[in-house]
């Protein structure tokens, strides 16, 4: 049995993350199957339960592990016992350099190429590389490149950013996100969860919205200000509103990370209707579940990455606000660029033209999806085949 060491941010409180984890055992252990992984993650036992039906180990990265989240022990030993160490995710950014509980590029900066000179194969997989703005970052992140067997980048933009840090060409590999290829939960989940908290039972159809507390945070340039937080949620809660009465709907607030709740229900509590809006969240919900519930919606708009590809995944027509870069290189992924509003040009007149827009192309939007879901799918699943060499 070969053992692949599986590196991501797995604790369980970013749905995004935790669909990236299941899409990557269903990829590779449908095509490996005599495989074990290791995943080294803070959180074990929602590894454990969450990916029960994979052969997963969870490598604790507790204290009592010797181990300040991913700077420790655990990680360098799990990768030098590994016969294959993936690198997956968007972990390798350079905010916090040195930060171990924040950044995993300078811990792992040190522990892959020291697995990769003890004979331990590397691949980056189907992963994003950067943001890197300092040259400390970009020093680091070569470091890796470098010693990566291969390099496979679920967007263009990752691949611009390797060849300017280096001739990596050799090595890279254009895959899609893990997640596109999460399982949903089944329909007697679905109903059992519309029983219990009412959502989906409505007698309207739905559609989301989905923001995060960072707002424009990523993309703003530095010595700029952002978008002030109050004057963002009252141009949101006029949109919500104005979607309820203009489309006879009821509204999902959709959470995927825990620290976003704080944000969403503030929007909640400014609508004029919030009885029309529910809110759904990982922190009471598998991702599983939410791929489920974004399949049955009508249309959502997001700030957050993952929950752009979990809705599109499942055939949901989405309006971005890019809050992230990745975001931009996603909807381009999908041939989506057309549904994208740039935090620059936000305004609660431009929210709403990209809400109505949405709403009312949405059988377009839908049809437009299936090939390019189709195709990235198809790209993420075919990344595990270019495993085979290195578990021989």
């Amino acid at each position: 049995m070969k053992k692949i060491c599986v590196l991501g941010n797995f604790s369980g409180r970013n749905a995004g993350d935790a669909a990236i984890l299941g899409g990557l055992l269903e990829d590779v252990s449908s095509r490996h199957p005599d495989t074990l992984f290791a995943v080294p993650t803070i959180n074990p036992g929602f590894v454990r339960r969450a990916y029960a039906r994979y052969r997963v180990k969870p490598v604790g990265l507790l204290p009592w592990n010797l181990s300040v989240k991913i700077l420790g022990v655990p990680v360098f030993a799990a990768t030098l016992s590994a016969d294959l160490v993936l690198v997956t995710d968007a972990i390798l950014f350079d905010r916090r350099l040195y930060d171990p509980t924040h950044n995993y590029l300078f811990t792992l900066s040190l522990a892959l190429p020291l697995a990769r000179r003890r004979g331990v194969p590397l691949v980056l997989y189907n992963m994003s590389l950067g943001p890197v703005k300092t040259p400390a970052g970009e020093r680091l992140l070569a470091r890796i490149l470098r010693a990566a067997d291969l390099v496979v980048t679920r967007d263009a933009d990752s691949h611009d950013l390797a060849r300017r840090l280096g001739p990596f060409e050799d090595k890279l590999r254009l895959g899609a996100d893990c997640a596109l290829n999460v399982v949903p939960s089944d329909d007697a989940r679905l109903a059992e969860l519309a029983r219990r908290t009412g959502i989906l039972s409505g007698g309207r159809p739905a559609i989301g919205f989905n923001i995060n507390r960072y707002l424009d945070t990523d993309v703003t340039p530095p010595g700029r200000k952002g978008i002030d937080r109050g004057a963002f949620v009252r141009a949101a809660a006029a949109v919500v509103d104005r979607a309820i009465d203009s489309f006879g709907v009821d509204v999902l607030l959709v959470v995927t990370q825990p620290m976003d709740l704080e944000i969403t229900e503030e929007l909640r509590r400014s609508l004029a209707r919030p009885e029309r809006a529910a809110i759904i969240s990982n922190r009471d919900l598998s991702h599983n579940d939410i791929a489920k519930i974004l399949s049955r919606l009508e249309m959502l708009i997001a700030l957050r990455t993952h929950c752009l590809i979990l809705a599109t995944a499942m055939g949901t027509p989405v309006g971005c606000v890019v809050s992230y870069p990745k975001n931009r290189g996603y909807m381009r992924s999908i041939d989506m660029e057309d549904q994208i509003l740039e935090f620059d040009g936000f305004s609660e007149r431009r929210l709403w033209e990209l809400t109505e827009r949405t709403w009312v192309r949405r059988d377009e939007l839908r049809a437009r999806l299936v090939p390019a879901i189709a195709r990235e799918k198809a790209r993420a699943r075919e990344s595990a085949e270019l495993l085979a060499p290195f578990l021989a």
